[in-house]
C-alpha cells in the first residue's frame, strides 16, 4: 500500500499532466476545469505531505495552487492557499513561510481585507518573535499589524500588538516610544467601562519607564496619571512606585531592594519588570544585583 506521501507524489505528477506541457496557459485552451483539477491535486497532495510531516513539500504544494488561483483571478483563493503553505513551512523554513505571508497580506490589502492583512503581520511578528529571534522586524511587524487593526476599529486586537511594540521598546532602552504607547493604551482603557480597570497595570509600566529615566520624570507623571485615574492612588502599583521614588531620592539601596522584594512577594514580578527594575538600581548605585 502506498504511503501518503507517495501517494501525494501521484497527485503532483496527475496535476502536471492535466496543465499540459505548456503549463498554465497552454491549459487554458483546454478548459478552465483541468485547471480546477490540477488545483484540487495539488491541494490534496499539499495535505497528504502534512499527513507525512513533509512540511517543505506540502508548503511547495500549497503555492502551485495559489499561483494558479492567483493566474485565474481567485485572488481570495491564492491567498488562503498562501496561508495555507506559510503555515506549513513556519514548521521548517522561516524565510519561506514569511514570503507566503506577505504575498497573502499584499492579495488581502488589494482586496481591502485589512483585518486579516493584520492578523498575518501579527503571524510574521510572532515567528520573528519566538523562531528567528529577530526582535526589530517582529516590532515592525506589529506595529503595522496594530495600524490595520487600528484602523478596522479592531481596537482591542490593535493594543495588543502596539502593547508588544511597548514592551520591546522598553527592552531595547527606547523609553519615550514606550511611554507613548502605555499612556495612549491606558488612556483608551479608561474610555470603556469593561477595560478601564487594566488602565492601572499600563499606567504602572509607564511610570517605571519613567523611572528608568529619571525619578522627577517617574513623580511628575503619576501626578499626572492621578488626575486621569485617581483611583490609581489606592493601588499596589502606584504605592510601589512612590516608595522606589522615596527610596532613590534617599539614596537607600537597601530600602529599595526592601521595597522590591515586599511587591514580588504579594505580585510576582515577571522578567521585563525585572529588567527595568535591575535598571533602575544599577543608576542608583552601579549594584547589578536587585535581590
Amino acid at each position: 500500500m502506498p504511503s501518503n506521501e507517495q501517494k501525494a507524489q501521484l497527485l503532483i505528477a496527475e496535476a502536471e499532466k492535466k496543465l499540459g506541457p505548456r503549463g498554465f496557459f497552454g491549459s487554458l485552451f483546454g478548459g478552465s476545469s483541468r485547471v480546477e483539477d490540477a488545483v484540487e491535486c495539488y491541494q490534496r497532495a499539499a495535505n497528504l505531505f502534512k499527513m507525512a510531516k513533509n512540511w517543505v513539500s506540502a508548503g511547495s504544494a500549497f503555492c502551485e495552487a495559489a499561483t494558479l488561483h492567483l493566474r485565474s483571478g481567485a485572488r481570495h483563493e491564492a491567498a488562503t492557499n498562501y496561508v495555507d503553505a506559510a503555515n506549513c513551512y513556519k514548521k521548517s523554513n522561516i524565510n519561506e513561510a514569511v514570503t507566503c505571508y506577505l504575498k497573502a497580506i499584499e492579495l488581502y490589502t488589494d482586496m481591502g481585507r485589512f483585518s486579516i492583512a493584520a492578523k498575518h503581520h501579527q503571524n510574521i511578528a510572532e515567528v520573528y518573535e519566538t523562531e528567528s529571534i529577530d526582535i526589530d522586524k517582529a516590532v515592525q511587524h506589529y506595529e503595522q499589524a496594530a495600524d490595520y487593526f487600528r484602523g478596522e476599529e479592531s481596537n482591542s486586537s490593535a493594543n495588543k500588538c502596539y502593547l508588544k511594540v511597548a514592551q520591546y521598546a522598553a527592552q531595547l532602552e527606547n523609553y519615550a516610544k514606550a511611554i507613548q504607547i502605555y499612556q495612549e493604551v491606558a488612556t483608551n482603557s479608561l474610555e470603556s467601562s469593561l477595560l478601564k480597570y487594566s488602565a492601572k497595570d499600563y499606567f504602572f509600566r509607564a511610570a517605571l519607564c519613567q523611572l528608568c529615566i529619571d525619578h522627577l520624570n517617574a513623580q511628575h507623571a503619576l501626578d499626572r496619571y492621578l488626575q486621569q485615574y485617581p483611583a490609581f492612588q489606592d493601588s499596589r502599583e502606584y504605592k510601589f512606585i512612590k516608595a522606589l521614588i522615596e527610596q532613590i531620592e534617599e539614596q537607600n539601596v537597601d530600602g529599595f531592594t526592601e521595597a522590591v522584594k515586599d511587591y514580588d512577594n504579594i505580585s510576582r514580578l515577571d522578567p521585563w519588570y525585572t529588567t527595568l527594575l535591575l535598571r533602575v538600581k544599577k543608576q542608583l548605585n552601579g549594584d547589578p544585583n536587585l535581590c
